[in-house]
């Protein structure tokens, strides 16, 4: 059955099974995560946006890298940037799980923002190549060089926040305000686990996440080949949905644990990552430059997601406590452009 060819019905059973543990992998990454944030020092902001952002983008890097592979690069390109757009609307469904305040305002720090500017920085530069000449050195376009290089330049810029000359902008510190603080750990499912330990368990979730991002893009080649759906829709709405779980469930679980400076930095550092999906998929594509070979479908995702971004920016810089049925102008705004964006691609 590995091996073989799938059939509609199997591959419609695989993505819900796949989507089923990666929620249940999710959840205990939430709380290993948590733990291991406090007692390694490096706070929830970096760890959630860095390691956390990365165990959460193994099942979209599988996906887009699997696609690019078998000779599908408009899959490949609409699952990175399907999966951002479908990600960043996971901010909506943590912040329900937050009832003291909108989450943007729980959240705000100058680290969660300045992911938010790298991430926007990170979409603007891949929609630049794509406009750009069609050149490839070694079978990679040279943008893809600049995405890593610029995501490691900001990674520097984000831990540099603690220099006194970085201290002109910080957030009002108000009651509904969660600082990041190591907690102490309380009785329960991590309590008296050592460090080590934690850490094997970390590195086996990130196992199974990548086994299911393979699962789910086998399945979606069977779904695009079968039903006739166009690349950019399977690619967002299926595979970017799948793709967006893991950064959903931990957030929502990470809200819920008190945890929401780590639920914010893992949803944008997700994105941050997900956007070098593109560059880790051009260097698997192997008919010239991934950039090059999305169509409209995936350049209007970009642009979509580039858009939610610059909200969810908004939201932080204007840190709204309350809205509409608990929800903040911009978490309605985020509904609204993904809503509309998914409803274009289906026309």
């Amino acid at each position: 059955m590995l091996s073989g060819e799938w059939t509609l019905g199997w591959s419609v059973v695989v993505l819900l099974l796949a989507g089923a543990v990666t929620v249940w992998c999710s959840v205990r990454l939430a709380g290993v995560g948590d733990t291991l944030a406090d007692r390694t020092g490096w706070g929830e902001a970096v760890f959630g946006a860095v390691l956390f952002g990365l165990v959460t983008s193994l099942s979209g890097i599988v996906m887009t890298t699997v696609a690019a592979v078998d000779g599908e690069p408009r899959l490949a390109y609409g699952n990175a940037v399907g999966g951002i757009a479908a990600q960043t609307l996971a901010v909506v469904a943590a912040d329900a799980f937050h009832r003291r305040a909108n989450l943007e305002h729980a959240a705000a720090s100058l680290q969660n923002l300045l992911f938010g500017v790298l991430l926007a920085g990170l979409l603007g530069l891949s929609l630049m190549a794509t406009f750009s000449p069609d050149v490839t050195v070694a079978g990679v376009h040279p943008a893809s060089i600049v995405l890593v290089l610029v995501y490691i330049g900001g990674l520097h810029l984000v831990r540099r926040t603690d220099d006194p000359m970085w201290q002109a902008w910080e957030a009002v510190r108000t009651k509904e305000t969660v600082e990041d603080v190591p907690d102490e750990e309380p009785e329960g499912t991590y309590a008296g686990r050592r460090t080590g330990t934690l850490w094997v368990e970390f590195g086996a979730i990130a196992g199974v996440v990548i086994v299911a991002g393979w699962a789910v893009t086998q399945a979606a080649q069977v779904v695009l080949s079968s039903t006739g759906l166009r690349a950019g829709l399977v690619g967002a709405g299926i595979m970017g949905i799948i793709n967006a779980l893991p950064e959903a469930v931990t957030s929502i679980a990470a809200v819920r644990r008190g945890a929401v400076t780590l639920a914010f930095a893992a949803i944008i550092g997700g994105n941050c990552l997900d956007v070098l999906n593109l560059a880790i998929g051009d260097l698997a594509y192997s008919g010239g430059s991934l950039f090059h070979a999305a169509g409209r479908d995936e350049l209007f995702l970009s642009a979509a997601a580039l858009l939610m971004t610059t909200v969810v920016l908004v939201g932080l810089l204007v840190r709204q406590k309350t809205g509409w049925l608990r929800l903040g102008f911009d978490g309605w705004l985020l509904v609204v452009v993904y809503a509309g964006t998914m409803v274009t691609l289906a026309v």
